[in-house]
């Protein structure tokens, strides 16, 4: 029942996104392109609130991070130093009769083992309830092979773990049969493109699959302009494209997405790494606190050290319960020095660095925090979407945090057909226009604008009514969260709002 509920709330949380202008599916006039998004009028302010305040928190009020911006484009060198050309892959698989294609590593399957024996084999896709859904293949193969005995819980593995005897005995999971599926094979998963006027083998580069090696690549400039000294943090903020086998979870992931990325550099010392990887990870888990996102829903998943890239000293993640399962929010690793040497030895410049306290130079070894920001708004979503009751109305509410909803206030005169109303409410309008996101909405019943701005998830309604321009002058001012309403004079709703908002 739980999972039902969960899936039913993704759907609406989807459906709202379109309805109200967050999110549209790119292309969608022409039947979309899967992996691709578009962010409407208010998806694109709450976009570009999440990005404002992890610049401001992460860069702007840190003494010990600066920012970079780099090319999308990089020299091809680039991504054959870091490995990207070689090994970013991931393993596919067909279904050679339905022509699906499929992640083997998201693929799972297991045998159907009666009374001890194997009589079958079943398969399906990663997700938080893939146990019971093979139990239940495997309890519905059982009774159509009217077979008696015990069955067993099916063990699940990934497709790229099955062996060459269990491939063809293993059903597809779009069409159920045996034999269709195709042995895993490597792709990689970079956009290629061409620089100049001849597409040859000459002119080929890549879109970049991740903003981090346009840091690395940088590190020295940053080094030698701008007085910085380890340990440090470059910070970038920038789009990224990965061609996804199966994209999938809405925004979840797909194949063009923004990341936020800082790479800190401390000294090579054993006795540091710890350390720092630690407070980056407190560091971020309050900071996704300071944006709306509910303790309840963050967690911590260590990944063991035989799942480490090799380079890795350890590799942390934050994650977040998301409707569809606890999915990685926020990645924060301990890669050593590998980046930089690599650039090291394929360009031929030194990426040492000399420190003058210590009078030694080294090559810093980097801790990495590494989010998107089409995943944090998806989180950012999911926690403030809620459905609740007021006054025997149901209302469909998203409860942003201030610092990040797309609209901060909504303007509404008490009625529209009276001239002092409007024009006082227009005067509030234009005040408050002139620091943040603010809509003006004199169209409806004022429950009905009320409703219209709670789906929007606006924290605080401003009403002009008959006392504001016949009586002591105060506005009123709605809450969103608990819909209560309290009378302020002009001068101190300002200092509320900002207090709310900035404070």
């Amino acid at each position: 029942m739980k999972d039902n509920t969960e899936r039913g709330r993704m759907s609406e949380i989807v459906a709202l996104c379109k309805r109200r202008g967050f999110i549209f599916q790119s292309s969608e006039i022409y039947g979309g392109i899967n992996g691709f998004f578009d962010y409407g009028p208010l998806g694109v302010e709450l976009r570009r609130n999440i990005k404002d305040a992890w610049w401001e928190d992460m860069v702007r009020r840190r003494d010990d991070v600066v920012g970079l911006d780099c090319s999308i484009i990089m020299h091809p060198d680039v991504w054959k130093a870091s490995g990207h050309l070689d090994g970013f892959t991931d393993p596919m698989v067909d279904c050679k009769e339905s022509k699906m294609r499929y992640r083997a590593d998201q693929l799972f399957f297991g045998s159907v083992v009666v009374n001890g024996e194997i009589v079958g084999y079943v398969s399906v896709l990663e997700s938080e309830t893939m146990q019971e859904e093979a139990d239940e293949k495997a309890d519905k193969l059982k009774r159509k092979e009217g077979i008696q005995g015990e069955l067993a819980p099916v063990e699940l593995k990934p497709f790229d773990e099955s062996t060459p005897e269990e491939r063809p005995l293993v059903p597809s999971p779009a069409t159920g049969k045996p034999g269709s599926l195709t042995d895993p094979r490597d792709f990689n998963m970079m956009f290629e493109t061409h620089v100049g006027a001849l597409r040859d083998a000459a002119s080929v580069c890549y879109l970049r699959p991740e903003t981090a090696q346009g840091i690395f690549a940088n590190f020295k400039n940053v080094v030698d302009s701008g007085r910085v000294k380890v340990p440090f943090g470059i910070a970038q903020i920038g789009k990224a494209f990965r061609n996804e086998i199966t994209p999938r979870n809405f925004i979840f992931r797909s194949r063009e997405f923004e990341q936020m990325e800082i790479e800190y550099f401390i000294p090579p010392d054993d006795d540091f790494w710890p350390k720092f990887h630690r407070e980056w990870i407190d560091v971020r888990k309050s900071w996704f606190s300071g944006i709306g996102l509910t303790n309840e829903c963050l967690g911590e998943e260590v990944h063991p050290q035989d799942k480490l890239a090799h380079y890795a000293r350890a590799c942390t993640d934050i994650t977040f319960k998301f409707p569809f399962g606890e999915q990685e929010l926020e990645g924060i690793a301990a890669r050593g020095n590998f980046d930089l040497r690599q650039h090291q030895d394929s360009s031929g410049k030194s990426m040492e660095y000399f420190d003058e306290e210590r009078k030694e130079k080294y090559v810093p070894h980097v801790i990495e925090p590494s989010l998107g920001v089409d995943r944090t708004l998806l989180a950012v979503l999911c926690s403030a979407y809620d459905v609740d009751e007021v006054e025997g109305d149901v209302r469909t509410v998203m409860r942003f945090h201030p610092r990040v909803a797309p609209i901060k206030v909504g303007v509404f005169p008490l009625v529209k057909n009276k001239p002092p109303l409007v024009e006082k409410a227009r005067k509030v309008y234009e005040k408050l226009h002139r620091r943040w996101n603010v809509f003006y909405d004199a169209s409806g019943a004022i429950g009905r604008r009320y409703r219209r701005m709670d789906e929007a998830g606006a924290p605080f309604g401003v009403t002009i009514d008959f006392d504001t321009i016949e009586g002591d002058g105060t506005i009123t001012l709605r809450d969103r969260d608990t819909t209560k309403q309290e009378r302020l004079s002009e001068d101190e709703l300002l200092d509320c709002l900002a207090e709310r908002i900035e404070g």
